[in-house]
């Protein structure tokens, strides 16, 4: 979690990134952070990413039947004969047969496709903080000067904090998406099985080529899903890469690389890390905002400068003109002026209210539907990963068990793997959702502007909960 302060000068800010240990770490483990004059330079050598290539698209071909009757009998015989040497049917022969084709892959596993490559000798996961250290790099104009006034140190308070909040939410997209692409990967495993598995059945004369066509079609359903998911993979690291100085082919690729595997566990407090409330989170708003702070002090000043009775006749005016202009009028209500000296301090004063009037409200807004957003979306979370990763934890266990009884199919087996995955990637989503609406509620106290709210994900249904067919 990336914690916010106020502007600080340039050689302070450094030196505690040094002290904190994380510069460094970041420098030496982002090899490309090279200057502005290389990158933009058309002449540099810039190989493309060595991406992972996809697996080979899905076959949309029916199984080759046998000609004649003999024919078919005796494909019968010997397919059902390799069968009947496995206690629970195709299933265990195409493990069997993946054991012999990949030594390396552990009994009984299914190969899966890696989301991206692995460096040989790969430093640490890059972690948010070190992100962020090195995004500092490339960011000149964050930090503050000696001979900055006020305002300009609130305008660095407030690009700060979005920088901040830009590169946290750039974080855990690039997280979400790596871990995602490997959940489609998964998927995409256990429905290429049933394709095969399907097409055995075809061969041993037990399924239809319809059936058979309908496991294809989930085959090829989750082969497009992996590729969108490996271009989303893609795309958010890049975004990241461009927020690290990151430009070259390679980089990106080991970047990706040093991505954890995962999303932090979600905190048991709704803002971990600090005093944070429903009760205080307004008035943290407001102090966060040096802008309004600014214009508060200006405000003050013009209500001693002014004179209170005219200020109070201007103000007079002001609702008789709206009292008269109505709902319909087709031009801009219209007030007369006061015609005696004095009158601009009055209006300044009036006018400088009702601009502190709409920024406070919108701040004050903003902080209760951020406050709001991280609630909502922790207990989102939480829900995901308590209740429904463990409902279809115990359901697919409770599957396995009646599977190894001969009490359920290998196709309710291969079912009940589509609905855990989907579960699983439903809580990714949930979870990505939380860290990105507190990296918006601590980029609100921290002075950036508000971000928009969006909708909660809907976490009922399950990604790839199709209806197990019956057989075995």
């Amino acid at each position: 979690m990336i914690r916010f302060t106020r502007p600080l000068l340039a050689g302070p800010l450094v030196a505690g990134l040094l002290m904190a240990g994380h510069l460094p770490a970041a420098m030496a483990g982002l090899p490309g952070a090279a200057d502005g004059l290389t990158a933009a330079d058309p002449a540099a050598q810039a190989s493309p990413p060595a991406w992972p290539l996809l697996p080979a698209e899905p076959s949309s071909d029916p199984p080759a039947l046998p000609e004649g009757l003999p024919a078919a009998r005796a494909q019968w015989q010997r397919v059902n004969d390799q069968v009947a040497a496995f206690a629970r049917g195709h299933i265990d022969l195409l493990r069997w047969e993946q054991a012999r084709a990949e030594p390396a892959a552990a009994p009984g596993s299914t190969p899966s496709v890696p989301s991206a490559p692995s460096a040989p000798s790969a430093p640490e996961p890059l972690t948010l903080q070190a992100a962020l250290a090195a995004s500092m790099k490339h960011q000149p104009e964050l930090f503050t000067r000696p001979e900055m006034n006020a305002r300009e140190r609130a305008a660095v308070q407030a690009a700060w904090a979005r920088h901040v909040q830009g590169v946290h939410k750039a974080w855990v997209d690039a997280v979400t998406a790596r871990t995602r692409a490997a959940l489609m990967a998964q998927a995409h495993d256990v429905a290429r099985t049933g394709a095969e598995l399907g097409r055995r059945m075809v061969v041993a004369g037990n399924w239809s080529q319809a059936r058979q066509m309908r496991e294809q079609l989930v085959e090829t359903a989750a082969w497009q899903a992996l590729v969108s998911a490996r271009l989303a993979e893609r795309a958010a690291v890049e975004a990241l890469a461009g927020r690290l100085g990151l430009w070259r082919g390679p980089d990106i690729v080991a970047l990706a690389a040093r991505l954890p595997q995962g999303l932090p566990a979600l905190p048991e407090a709704v803002w971990p890390g600090q005093a944070v409330d429903a009760e205080r989170i307004e008035a943290l708003a407001l102090q966060a905002d040096a802008d309004l702070a600014l214009l508060r002090t200006e405000v003050e000043r013009d209500r001693r400068a002014a004179d209170p009775a005219r200020e109070a006749l201007l103000q007079a005016r002001l609702d008789q003109a709206v009292a008269s202009a109505g709902t319909g009028a087709s031009a801009p209500p219209h007030v007369a002026a006061l015609e005696r000296p004095g009158d601009a301090a009055a209006e300044r004063s009036l006018h400088g209210q009702a601009r502190l009037l709409s920024h406070a409200a919108e701040r004050r807004s903003a902080a209760r539907l951020a406050w709001q957003q991280v609630a909502l979306r922790h207990a989102a979370a939480r829900q995901a990963t308590d209740g429904l990763i463990k409902l279809h934890t115990a359901l697919d266990q409770e599957t396995l068990l009646r599977y190894n009884g001969m009490l359920q199919s290998t196709w309710d087996l291969l079912a009940s793997a589509r609905e855990r995955i989907g579960a699983l990637d439903t809580a990714l989503q949930a979870r990505a959702a939380y860290w990105r609406a507190l990296a918006d509620g601590q980029a609100l106290l921290a002075g950036a502007p508000a971000s928009a709210v969006s909708p909660l994900p809907d976490t009922a249904a399950a990604a790839g909960t199709g209806a197990a067919s019956p057989g075995h």
